[in-house]
């Protein structure tokens, strides 16, 4: 699926919910850097539907827009839909020894080449407090919504097509 932008996975409603969702957990967050994070959270989503199997994963920062999208289950199964992949999240606790700037900058360029302008500062390196958010997991090389660590157990699929 081609997408304008990132935003059209949602409808206006549903993005001011997520969007005051991750201002709600990150109280002081003004709702213009709130709005920037839920659309780099599409954007990621978007890209890793369309590259199955990919070690990619999300920023600290993007990770917070994907957390809002996830507490809203039955909104964030509509957009998978469309996607037409459920992009599950397997989380990990932060660890700065397992973190790679690599996977970061891989992400960064899926989605330019999935036709995303992608929001750099938003996409900073794992230990980078630049801009505070209250998610608390990461992301290793090879986890994320793809390929988790420790790997789901046989019989669960961690990119399952609706």
């Amino acid at each position: 699926m081609q997408l304008t932008s990132p935003r059209a996975l949602l409808e206006p409603a549903e993005f001011a919910d997520v969007t005051a969702t991750v201002m709600d957990n990150n109280p002081g967050m003004t709702q213009d850097i709130a709005g920037r994070i839920v659309t780099e959270a599409l954007a990621f989503v978007a890209t890793a539907a369309q590259h199955p199997g990919s070690p990619i994963a999300p920023s600290r920062v993007v990770d917070e827009g994907w957390h809002a999208l996830l507490l809203h289950t039955a909104m964030y199964a509509r957009p998978c839909a469309r996607l037409e992949a459920f992009v599950h999240h397997y989380p990990e606790r932060p660890n700065a020894a397992r973190q790679d700037v690599k996977v970061t900058a891989r992400t960064v360029a899926l989605i330019k080449e999935a036709g995303h302008t992608p929001d750099l500062e938003l996409w900073t390196t794992p230990m980078d407090t630049g801009i505070p958010v209250a998610a608390p997991c990461g992301h290793a090389p090879k986890c994320g919504p793809i390929e988790p660590i420790p790997r789901p157990p046989s019989g669960v699929a961690a990119l399952v097509s609706p």
